[in-house]
C-alpha cells in the first residue's frame, strides 16, 4: 500500500490486484457468443442443406434399380460409413445384381445417414448426398461398389469431397456431378429418407427386407426368401 497526496491530505490507496469487473465479463461473454454465432454460419454456408429436392432415377425414400414390375422388390437400408454393410455387399452384391438383371427382382437402395458421428464430417451424410447426384447421373450401382471398396475407417474425417467426385467420376458421371457434390444438392433429400427410415422403425444397418418382410444378412437367407415367393 502507497500514499497518494490528494488536496494537502494523505490518501491511502490499495494497490494490489482486483478481479475484472462485471462489465468487462459481459463484454467477454459478448464477444464469445457473437464469435459462436458466426462460426456456425459459416459452418451452414459449408453444409448446406439443399433443397429437399429427390434425385432423378430416385424417389423420396430412396433408389430403385431394376424393373418396376418385377416380381420381388428387396429393400436394403445402407450407410456408406457401416462396415457391416460393405460385407454385405460383398457377400451378396453378385446376387443382387444377378436378380436385378435377370427380372427376378428390383432393388430399393436407402442410404440413410445413421453414423455420422462416426466421422468428424459428417461422412455418411456426405457419401449418402453424393449418392443421390449419382443416381441422378444413373451411375448408382456403379457408385455404390465404389464407395464401399473405398470406405474409410470409422472415427476418422471420411473421404474427402475431391474423392467422392472422383469415385463418380470413375463410375461414369457425366460433368455435372462434380458441381451436384460441391453443393450438397441432395442433403435435404438424404435428411428425409434417413428420418423416414427410422420413424418406420429401421434402427440398424444393413437391414434387409425381401417383400416388406425383414430377413437374416446371408446370402442363404436371401436366395430363399426370393425363391419362397415365387
Amino acid at each position: 500500500m502507497m500514499a497518494k497526496k490528494t488536496g494537502g491530505r494523505a490518501q491511502s490507496v490499495v494497490t494490489g490486484r482486483r478481479g475484472p469487473s462485471t462489465s468487462m465479463i459481459i463484454g467477454v461473454l459478448v464477444v464469445l457468443l457473437f464469435a459462436g454465432a458466426v462460426g456456425f454460419g459459416v459452418y451452414r454456408a459449408q453444409h448446406k442443406a439443399g433443397t429437399g429436392a429427390v434425385p432423378a432415377n430416385a424417389i423420396a425414400s430412396g433408389v430403385p434399380v431394376g424393373q418396376a414390375n418385377a416380381p420381388n422388390t428387396i429393400d436394403i437400408y445402407l450407410d456408406f460409413q457401416c462396415p457391416v454393410c460393405r460385407q454385405y455387399e460383398q457377400q451378396s452384391g453378385a446376387t443382387l445384381d444377378n436378380m436385378i438383371s435377370t427380372g427376378t427382382a428390383r432393388v430399393v437402395y436407402h442410404p440413410v445417414a445413421f453414423l455420422d458421428r462416426f466421422s468428424s464430417t459428417q461422412y455418411s451424410s456426405r457419401a449418402s448426398a453424393a449418392s443421390g447426384c449419382a443416381a441422378q447421373a444413373g451411375v448408382f450401382p456403379q457408385y455404390v461398389k465404389l464407395l464401399y471398396a473405398n470406405q474409410p475407417p470409422e472415427n476418422g474425417n471420411g473421404l474427402p469431397e475431391s474423392q467422392l467426385i472422383s469415385l463418380g467420376q470413375q463410375a461414369g458421371a457425366g460433368p455435372d456431378f462434380a458441381s451436384c457434390v460441391s453443393a450438397n444438392t441432395f442433403a435435404g433429400w438424404t435428411a428425409a429418407l434417413t428420418d423416414a427410415a427410422s420413424k418406420a422403425g429401421i434402427d440398424a444397418t444393413p437391414t434387409v427386407q425381401v417383400n416388406g418382410k425383414q430377413i437374416d444378412n446371408s446370402d442363404a437367407a436371401l436366395r430363399q426368401a426370393v425363391q419362397a415367393a415365387r
